[in-house]
């Protein structure tokens, strides 16, 4: 086979100056078919200079799993496997089996690094946090029940629905955060993020808070006085990882690539522009380096204007609701939070 020669080729490459801890990836085409492992193997050459740490969200959609571990062997490449959880057990039970039956032909222990159970399954309420918590316990012994006890197991949900259920089963807490979703300013965005991460590291028990989404719409339309665009997002990822770096703050970006295929069902026409590579694969969205942490570098001002920065003052902050030992469905949930469409 010439996937291994080809990716000892770049396992070993220089890193550039633009790292990320890790990237959410999904290895679809942009015409939605289903990817090949060359394919993946093309992405993961594409993405080295900037991490060697990937996020997928079903094993079993699109068979991706077998691809993606597939093309990450023999390097020093790790990724976080994630089951789809909606409302059909049919379809996490089939995500289920696949995982194991990766687990028989795959070297867990040499590229993963976490099982993540479901994402944002609460938030839509197709998932009750006692229903998801279930879940972790069942996909928790059903490793140990093969020797892979020692693989973390979590669920991603967003900061407002990662209620104690999912925080007593979970074995670090992974969390989602945008700011734009919340309509906050670009000023204030970063604060607004980490509030967030406080907030539910103050709830976690000494459990280990994971960002595993965050990120900035580079294009769309305005969520109030959150407003799309390339400086934008660009100031958002210095501004967070710069200031995550500085606080320890493990982070999985939002996202990889671009993806035409991304809903346009939502409050903002912005999920096909969160990649931080256009959807070509190859051409980085931003100038390079993406970031800089020195701390007299400044981004270009932000691009709002006047009008959009005074429309409104931002929101309050939502009460977060973590102590509540209620699920997901209840009616606080705030439905406004992350009126986003987030397709795996």
């Amino acid at each position: 086979m010439r996937l291994p020669v080809t990716i000892s080729l770049f396992a070993s490459a220089v890193l550039g100056a633009s790292q990320f801890h890790g990237l959410n990836y999904n290895p679809k085409r942009q015409d939605g078919s289903c990817p090949n492992v060359y394919q993946v193997q093309d992405d993961l050459k594409t993405l080295r200079p900037f991490t060697n740490k990937l996020r997928i969200y079903s094993v079993h959609d699109c068979n991706q799993g077998e691809p993606v571990l597939r093309a990450m062997e023999n390097t020093d490449w790790k990724v976080e496997l994630g089951l789809w959880v909606n409302q059909d057990d049919a379809v996490y039970n089939a995500d289920k089996q696949e995982l194991l039956r990766l687990a028989s032909v795959f070297d867990f222990t040499k590229q993963v690094d976490a099982i993540i159970v479901g994402s944002e399954s609460v938030y839509r309420k197709e998932q009750t946090a006692e229903q998801l918590a279930a879940k972790i316990r069942e996909v928790k012994a059903d490793l140990a029940k093969i020797g892979l006890q020692g693989i973390p197991v979590t669920t991603s949900e967003t900061w407002p629905t990662y209620y104690q259920p999912l925080i007593d089963a979970v074995d670090f807490v992974n969390m989602h955060g945008f700011p734009f979703w919340e309509g906050v300013t670009i000023d204030n965005a970063n604060n607004k993020i980490f509030q967030h991460i406080y907030d539910l590291q103050a709830a976690a028990k000494g459990k280990k808070v994971v960002v595993g989404e965050t990120g900035w719409p580079s294009d769309g339309d305005n969520y109030g006085p959150a407003v799309t665009g390339v400086g934008n997002a660009q100031r958002y990822m210095q501004e967070f990882i710069c200031r995550a770096n500085k606080e320890n703050i493990e982070y999985y970006w939002f996202g990889a690539f671009d993806q035409s295929w991304a809903s346009t069902n939502n409050a903002s026409n912005v999920e096909a522009h969160w990649g931080i590579m256009l959807n070509d694969y190859v051409t980085p969205k931003f100038q390079q380096p993406f970031y800089t942490c020195d701390a007299d570098s400044l981004l270009p001002e932000s691009s709002e204007s006047p009008e959009e920065t005074f429309l409104s003052s931002p929101p309050a902050s939502f009460e977060t609701p973590v102590e509540t030992p209620s699920s997901g469905g209840s009616d606080s949930t705030p439905g406004s939070a992350f009126p986003k469409c987030r397709s795996r």
